[in-house]
């Protein structure tokens, strides 16, 4: 896959990763060049295992690309030998699972760190391996509800809702690839491994920036949910604007952009408006900002609104709906996108990743196979079982 001029070209990682979180910090190690040996439990991971509803396995095509497939029963006593015997050949060991659970099995960092020295164990959590809430459940939804994402959006006069997108998941899954890269960089310098790990709770923190400046901003007193607005109040405009035939977001972040959207409005006769004259104006009087800008946008198209507001360089985008994303030109002429026929799924437009090293396209995309796919050269090549021996792991369940 190109791999040789590719930063990670050389690492061998070692994935136990489920869902979101690990196999997509294991997805961005993959397209990173690392070879990356996919390890599923015999009935397969459960994304895979969600297949069964329709659509649910598009999220595992997406997150699995050119990784190696293979199984292992971890919970028998040959099967947590054989994970050892690549853990002592790898560079590192990714799962995320519940706190604890590598420990019960006698496959824990402590053990698999003295197997060997220079491994980076990287583990994925909820709220981490450590505190009060260690080993309370954790999926998405509920770190969204205990993080406070779920608090900040949607209407004030609503209920909160959860971010369409699995924010939490994904931050920390980003996050836990970067405390591995970090790793590997320090593993250089020292040659000795680390235990690495992410919560998700902890990961997702520091977007609620704005809201948070809201919150101390006020003393303390809780802010409201804004919709569309600055989740801060701390810009206007800054909302999602009807037009003719959809939706356009827009903001202004400086009296530049002010003084350009009032061009592009032909309504400069609004600039000796007092409640105008100012951010802090506009802010006090969003209401009116919000009116004055919807009876302008919402008798144009989307299309008429992006090309005449970006042309006043003004910071606009209209809302696209997902089929709208996925045939994005911009995002496939980039590489991020790219048209696949997946072998178990037909037709797809896949991801592959939105690192970029020296201008390089990302590598091709190496479709995610069928459970198990690559259990002979694996288990063959690296570990170097012979034939006989690949057919007995079958005959006793631990492959």
């Amino acid at each position: 896959m190109n791999g040789a001029s590719r930063p990670l070209e050389g690492i061998t990682v070692i994935d136990l990763g489920q869902i979101y979180n690990g196999p997509y910090a294991t997805l961005l190690m993959a397209m990173g060049g690392a070879r990356v040996i996919k390890i599923e439990p015999l009935q397969g991971e459960n994304m895979r295992r969600r297949g069964a509803v329709g659509g649910a396995m598009v999220p595992f095509a997406m997150l699995n690309s050119n990784k190696e497939f293979i199984t292992l029963n971890i919970k028998s006593e040959q099967g947590r030998k054989l994970l050892k015997e690549m853990v002592a050949k790898a560079d590192v060991l990714l799962e995320n699972f519940a706190p604890g659970v590598m420990d019960r099995l006698g496959l824990g960092p402590k053990v698999m760190m003295e197997l060997n020295p220079r491994l980076v164990y990287a583990a994925g959590s909820g709220f981490g391996w450590s505190g009060p809430y260690r080993d309370y459940p954790a999926m998405d939804l509920t770190v969204q509800a205990l993080s406070g994402v779920m608090s900040t959006t949607g209407f004030p006069d609503r209920p909160p809702v959860k971010a369409g997108p699995a924010v939490c998941d994904f931050f920390g899954g980003i996050h836990l690839y970067a405390a591995v890269v970090t790793a590997l960089l320090d593993r250089e310098r020292t040659g000795k491994g680390h235990f690495v790990e992410v919560s998700m709770l902890e990961a997702v923190y520091c977007s609620l920036s704005s809201p948070l400046g809201l919150y101390f901003g006020g003393n303390g007193q809780l802010p409201t949910r804004t919709g569309n607005r600055h989740s801060g109040l701390a810009e206007a405009p800054y909302n999602v604007y009807r037009a003719a035939d959809g939706w356009i977001a827009l903001i202004c972040v400086s009296e530049t952009h002010w003084t350009s959207l009032l061009e592009a409005m032909e309504r400069t006769d609004l600039n000796g408006d007092p409640r105008l004259g100012s951010l802090k104006a506009r802010v006090e009087n969003i209401d009116f900002v919000d009116e004055t800008i919807t009876a302008w946008t919402s008798t144009r198209t989307r299309e008429e609104l992006y090309d005449r507001l970006r042309k006043h360089r003004v910071p606009c985008a209209p809302v696209r709906d997902l089929d709208e994303v996925v045939h994005d030109p911009h995002l496939h002429e980039r590489g991020m996108l790219r048209n696949v026929e997946h072998p178990l799924l037909g037709p797809l437009v896949l991801p592959t990743t939105p690192l970029r090293f020296d201008g390089k396209a990302p590598p091709e995309i190496e479709p995610s196979k069928t459970l198990g796919a690559d259990n002979d050269e694996v288990y063959r090549d690296f570990l170097g079982l012979d034939a006989k021996e690949i057919e007995q792991l079958r005959k006793e369940g631990v492959i």
